[in-house]
């Protein structure tokens, strides 16, 4: 990320407001490797694991999977994170033009909470790498104690990369990135050298529909990072171009789950118990040989201690649009928090890391998925985001609307939500129109939750859009108009 006044130092203190034109001074490819961040976790060999164990799919689908999920899900990232270069402020601030001041905080609250999900999942998962760590090089077994101990040092560790800023995030992930790297393909080069191919070529496929529900609980991930895409691009120019913005978050995502899903789905042949394992780490310890597992488990931990610090990064903005009066490091904190108590239940009472895994990553989907539509629609429509109006939360502000709230967005996320959950099936929760259709056997509740809101959005009346004030430097502002025009017309 380039050098700016409020990146410079250790610590970045903007919060929500828009960043001045002067400031965007980022660069396009800067991005792939927060992408390639966002994805280095181990849960993807687990999930691909469960492709084959729990989906049964063979190696060609599992493939399939893995090519569609990050191009699906990574392209709405990048789409929305256009988003961020036109009106160079946080997903969930940008998102106030959309719903109006108080309308905002349904959809906020709501990925908001989503979030403490996520960031628990993922301080699990670093907390169990951490474990196993510790079990192969010093012989000490998990236990209530040892496990509490390390998940503090994990979360602690997270919260002090987050509350530094986007300087520190970016920094981390493009070290991590290359480490990651290196030890993957060790990895694939041992498993290539060490598999049984004939019985991993000749495993039984499965249906069609497992194949597409394979892709939505890979692209889950993906879906969950669409609302706080703009958080990454919003020091990038307004002349920055969008085909690039959508690239890098593709390419960044699919470098990585490519071939860390299919290598889950090789390793499933061997071990079939590894997707229904209560700790969803270990297995890498009887695996692969300690020289390769020591090192790829801390390159992999970093990449966890990455990707929730890129969560909770974007969690202490939509925590500032929810009224939290203080600065963005400290709303941090409150994530943090939550994450510590809720990763302390899990590791404590779960008796399937996987399977609670998977019925939130379900849930998780459609739960941005209704917010994806409605924002994605209002895109079409809006190219401009008014930065005095983001912030002022009084009556006066263009983005009160009606009593402060815009009734298409509001109306049209809610029924999206609601429909969407009718088509949902997971271990928690089934929706009463998930059985003896399309849409609930294929797992598509979260494209349903897209599609139904877009569209609702798109028919019904709505305010209209305000243009933001003059901009300082008029010349360059007409400049960027002009790019932004050809930039929709590719």
């Amino acid at each position: 990320m380039s050098k700016t006044v409020e990146t410079e130092g250790a610590l970045e203190t903007r919060g929500i407001e828009q960043v001045p034109d002067h400031e965007r001074t980022a660069k396009t490819r800067e991005l792939f490797p927060t992408w390639v961040g966002a994805n280095i976790s181990v849960l993807l060999l687990t999930m691909g694991a469960s492709l084959v164990v729990a989906y049964h799919l063979n190696i060609w689908q599992a493939l399939v999977v893995a090519v569609a999920a990050p191009v699906v899900s990574y392209g709405l990232v990048g789409l929305i994170g256009i988003a961020g270069k036109r009106g160079g402020a946080p997903g969930m601030a940008l998102s106030r033009a959309v719903f109006g001041q108080r309308g905002n905080l349904l959809p906020g609250s709501l990925i908001w909470v989503a979030r403490w999900g996520w960031e628990t999942i993922n301080a699990v998962t670093g907390a169990y790498a951490m474990l196993t760590i510790v079990d192969i090089l010093f012989g000490l077994k998990a236990n209530s104690v040892l496990d509490m101990v390390m998940l503090l040092i994990f979360v602690v560790a997270t919260f002090a990369i987050s509350g530094l800023g986007i300087n520190a995030v970016q920094k981390c992930n493009k070290y991590a990135t290359y480490l990651f790297g290196v030890f993957s393909v060790l990895v694939l080069v041992y498993l290539v050298a060490n598999t049984d191919w004939s019985k991993v070529l000749h495993h039984g496929g499965g249906s069609t529909a497992a194949v597409i529900t394979g892709v939505g609980m890979i692209a889950a991930g993906g879906v969950s990072w669409i609302p706080t895409a703009p958080d990454f691009t919003r020091y990038l120019p307004r002349t920055a171009s969008s085909k690039a913005i959508v690239g890098t978050a593709v390419g960044g995502a699919g470098i990585v789950v490519l071939p860390m899903v299919l290598m889950g789905a090789v390793m499933a042949v061997s071990t079939p118990d590894l997707a229904s394992a209560t700790d969803p780490v270990s297995f890498l310890g009887e695996i692969l040989p300690t020289w390769i597992a020591v090192p790829y488990l801390f390159i992999a931990l970093i990449g966890m201690l990455l990707i929730n610090s890129m969560s909770m990064y974007s969690a202490g903005f939509t925590a500032q649009t929810l009224g939290f009066k203080v600065p963005r490091h400290w709303a941090v904190s409150v994530n943090a928090v939550i994450s510590l108590v809720f990763g302390g239940v899990l590791m404590l009472v779960a008796t399937s890391f996987m399977g609670s895994f998977i019925a939130f990553l379900s849930l998780l989907a459609v739960a941005f998925s209704a917010w994806v539509g409605v924002f994605g629609a209002d895109m079409l429509r809006r190219t401009e985001y008014d930065g005095g109006a983001m912030t002022d939360t009084t009556r006066t502000s263009a983005y009160w609307y009606k009593g402060g709230f815009s009734p298409a967005a509001v109306a049209s996320w809610a029924i999206g939500l609601v429909s969407g959950l009718m088509f949902t099936t997971s271990d928690w929760f089934t929706g009463p129109l998930a059985k003896n259709n399309v849409i609930g056997e294929y797992g598509l509740g979260w494209v349903a939750t897209i599609v139904i809101s877009g569209l609702l959005y798109l028919v019904l009346p709505k305010p209209a859009v305000t243009e933001p004030a003059p901009a300082a430097e008029p010349v360059a502002e007409g400049a960027a108009e002009t790019k932004e025009s050809a930039d929709l017309a590719v």
